[in-house]
């Protein structure tokens, strides 16, 4: 779910931030959202530290699911701010950036914790390999969506992502595998 969203935020954020800025009458639309995009992905950076140290103390599950529903509703919400002011949409967009890799850490880790060990090597790769195909479909598909039915819609579209991984989490959370996990903090 995290990797059905990630890439086609990065990758889209700019047009979308470009629309705002243009449609808020910004002379240096293209410039603002340069730096805008630059500090929504580098914000990321500040996102893993905290989900690793959230991870450690409060436990992956638990913070994996706060950073997926938080990202899930920067999805939902933000492309429906095309009009709204750059600042308000540049904080949420501040926010998206870090919630959005805030989790990232966290899967590989809890696949090196609850896989066998025999094959933790072939269970990282495989994780890896379905979710960089799935960003292919996201990065595809948000700019047919965006031209179809506008920003708010081809953002809504990554939601699922996250929703997805959320269950997921909360149900890893319950299981006996949650043991495992994080010295025993799931």
């Amino acid at each position: 779910g995290h990797m059905w969203e990630l890439y086609a935020m990065w990758g889209w954020f700019a047009a979308f931030y470009m629309a705002v800025l243009t449609g808020s009458g910004s002379a240096e639309a293209g410039r603002g959202a340069a730096f805008a995009t630059f500090a929504v992905i580098g914000i990321g950076a500040a996102g893993c530290v905290a989900g690793g140290v959230l991870g450690d103390r409060w436990g992956r599950t638990r913070t994996t699911a706060a950073s997926l529903a938080v990202s899930g509703a920067c999805a939902l919400s933000l492309g429906w701010l095309v009009g709204a002011a750059p600042l308000l949409v540049l904080a949420i967009g501040l926010v998206w950036g870090f919630a959005v890799v805030a989790d990232s850490a966290q899967f590989s880790t809890m696949v090196t914790e609850v896989a066998d060990q025999r094959y933790v090597g072939t269970a990282l790769t495989l994780q890896l390999a379905i979710g960089f195909t799935l960003t292919v479909a996201t990065l595809w598909l948000v700019p047919l969506v965006r031209d179809a039915a506008g920003w708010g819609w081809a953002f809504v579209l990554l939601a699922p992502g996250p929703a997805a991984g959320l269950v997921a989490m909360l149900r890893l959370k319950a299981s006996p595998e949650a043991r495992a996990i994080a010295g025993g903090r799931g």
